[in-house]
């Protein structure tokens, strides 16, 4: 190789699936100095690749972290209680916004969402009808989680979640997830030099998990989150890439559908637009365990959930909340709408549908969950071994 030749990319570089709408997740590490102030130049190049997506007639909507770190490097404080990240938020937001509007052209549009807007079905479908305004009147939406006011036990967590979570709210056809790396390794690139680039990931299994590794250290997510959000991405019909937003010939090659980085594709159709709302619900503190034939009947046959296979119930939760199903192990395998209270689901479970009235005295119907507002969330545990 020559002196002055370009080092080969580690990653080949291989078609974008056809996109005309994309939610971009950039994190804190390539928006700060890596002393907890913003920082423009890996910004700026991405900003630019926003412009050219926008020449190219297609629509854009920003995940952007930062607003925390951008506080952080305001008042000297490091990260500490949860009232002091939410100052620190409040205090980022205006420096973090104001860096995206001096490097784009188009109006950016502050959008915070909370736990709430994605649980509560009128909140997500009034969140929705505003993100798809500001794309028709030109704006670059710019999403955060309303860290100001959430509390730990009601956050989403991590912007990479959020992200596909937009991206199923928006129906975006791929999910673009900015990294420090130029993609996901069979092992840790620096530590491990057997590691392989992984350009293409079929599907999200333990064994792909066991790859990623720990976060950064000034954002919150690693590479699990991101393929936890891919995960949630491709079951929702939407292409995911991870690739490195720092160097130039990745967004150079995005720019011209190309990706030098891991695409992980979707499987599957789209779910409807209810199953899609449930399954990128927050965990719901409400649990509704069920035995393994009950599982089998929700996995195999996609049958509705009866009273009589319900062996628990956990929280006090009313008609139409969204809870969680429990295999008999513990393991989360569901997520749907109940039909009834809890105090009258524990009355009625495990009892035969045509009891349900003789029991409570009224009927809301013979399902616990009707199979349309019910999604498997994972399949392997719902099918008892």
């Amino acid at each position: 190789m020559q002196e002055n030749e370009p080092r080969p990319h580690p990653f080949p570089e291989q078609p974008l699936p056809p996109w005309r709408r994309a939610v971009i997740k950039v994190g804190s590490s390539l928006l700060t100095d890596g002393r907890g102030n913003l920082g423009g130049h890996n910004a700026a190049a991405l900003a630019a690749l926003i412009a050219r997506f926008r020449d190219q007639g297609r629509e854009v909507l920003l995940v952007s972290s930062g607003a925390v770190a951008a506080g952080r490097g305001l008042v000297a404080r490091r990260r500490g209680s949860l009232v002091q990240r939410q100052a620190l938020a409040s205090l980022g937001q205006t420096p973090m916004l104001a860096l995206w509007q001096d490097l784009v052209e188009q109006p950016v549009a502050q959008v915070l969402l909370s736990h709430d807007d994605l649980r509560n079905r009128r909140r997500y479908l009034n969140a929705q009808a505003t993100l798809q305004e500001l794309l028709r009147t030109g704006a670059l939406p710019i999403v955060n989680e309303n860290d100001t006011v959430a509390i730990d036990e009601l956050k989403l967590g991590d912007n990479d979640n959020l992200a596909a979570a937009v991206a199923t709210l928006v129906a975006a056809d791929v999910l673009l997830i900015a990294t420090d790396i130029h993609g996901l390794y069979s092992g840790h690139p620096v530590r491990d030099p057997d590691a392989r680039p992984l350009p293409l990931v079929e599907a999200i299994t333990p064994e792909v998990m066991g790859m990623a590794g720990g976060a950064g250290r000034l954002g919150t997510g690693g590479m699990a989150t991101k393929l936890e959000a891919a995960s949630k991405a491709a079951a929702a019909g939407i292409d995911t890439a991870l690739f490195c937003g720092h160097d130039a010939r990745s967004l150079d090659a995005l720019g011209n559908n190309r990706l030098l980085g891991t695409l992980i594709p979707a499987h599957g159709p789209r779910l409807l637009a209810r199953k899609l709302w449930l399954r990128h619900q927050p965990a719901s503190p409400h649990r509704v365990q069920i035995d393994d034939g009950a599982c089998h009947a929700l996995a195999a046959r996609g049958a509705s959930l009866l009273p009589g296979g319900v062996t628990g119930v956990e929280g006090d939760f009313s008609c139409r909340a969204v809870v969680d199903l429990v295999s008999q192990a513990g393991r989360r395998i569901g997520r749907g709408l109940v039909q009834y209270h809890a105090t009258d689901l524990q009355r009625i479970a495990g009892r035969h549908s045509q009891e349900i009235e003789d029991v409570l005295g009224f009927h809301n119907g013979s399902t616990v969950i009707r199979r349309d507002d019910l999604v498997l969330l994972d399949q392997a545990a719902a099918t008892p071994h």
